[in-house]
């Protein structure tokens, strides 16, 4: 599987502010290019958190892209997918409104109710892990589903469990004019932090788009 991370942070390497709200970062040409990256790829996964801060759709914007996947016989949507370890995820999320498949990851904690309960909503749930989720064993399932290119949208905590885990192969983030600040304040990778082996990936392209930059890693 090839793992693409995709996120938009300020100057000062913020994601959102400290109350974890939706802010606009970037502009009109980088959700185009947000937009095709989603196109490009089998899934789109991100973190709980993101889906009760913003509860985001995760499909494709543009018709004429929805119709390249379709001519491709691929769905017109990529599935999305939704790592969920603390099992918060409700059952009215827009992910769950029927437009592509949608993956639920839990731990094996998980209560058998929630899982019931997601599943009636639509989801297909994988459980593993003991008390979280499982990344490395749950992205070999949803790579032997036939997902082979995975774009990860966030938030901080998943982008650094895949990073711990060295899951990623791509990093692509667009730093916008706008600085955010708190110390509480979400940032690129959250969790615990690296104290040594710090990831270090090779830049690969740098872009002008809208009113900042899209920096481009691969690891």
């Amino acid at each position: 599987m090839h793992v693409v991370v995709n996120a938009a942070m300020s100057v000062d390497g913020k994601l959102s502010s400290r109350r974890r709200e939706q802010i606009a970062i970037s502009g009109p040409d980088d959700f185009d290019r947000v937009d095709q990256l989603r196109a490009d790829s089998d899934a789109v996964m991100v973190g709980v958190g993101t889906i009760l801060a913003d509860d985001p759709s995760l499909t494709v914007d543009d018709a004429d892209r929805r119709a390249a996947r379709a001519d491709r016989g691929k769905p017109e949507n990529p599935a999305r997918v939704v790592a969920d370890s603390r099992i918060r995820t409700p059952p009215d999320a827009t992910v769950l409104d029927g437009r592509a498949q949608t993956y639920l990851l839990v731990s094996e904690a998980a209560p058998p109710d929630f899982i019931e309960e997601m599943e009636d909503a639509g989801a297909y749930v994988i459980a593993a892990g003991q008390d979280q989720v499982d990344l490395t064993t749950t992205l070999a399932k949803l790579e032997g589903d036939g997902i082979d290119q995975l774009m990860v949208e966030g938030g901080g905590e998943l982008i650094f469990g895949l990073l711990e885990e060295a899951l990623v192969d791509e990093l692509f983030v667009y730093i916008g004019s706008k600085v955010i600040g708190g110390r509480d304040a979400p940032t690129l990778a959250d969790g615990d932090g690296f104290i040594e082996d710090f990831p270090e990936p090779e830049l690969a392209g740098v872009e002008r788009v809208d009113d900042g930059v899209v920096l481009h890693w691969q690891f």
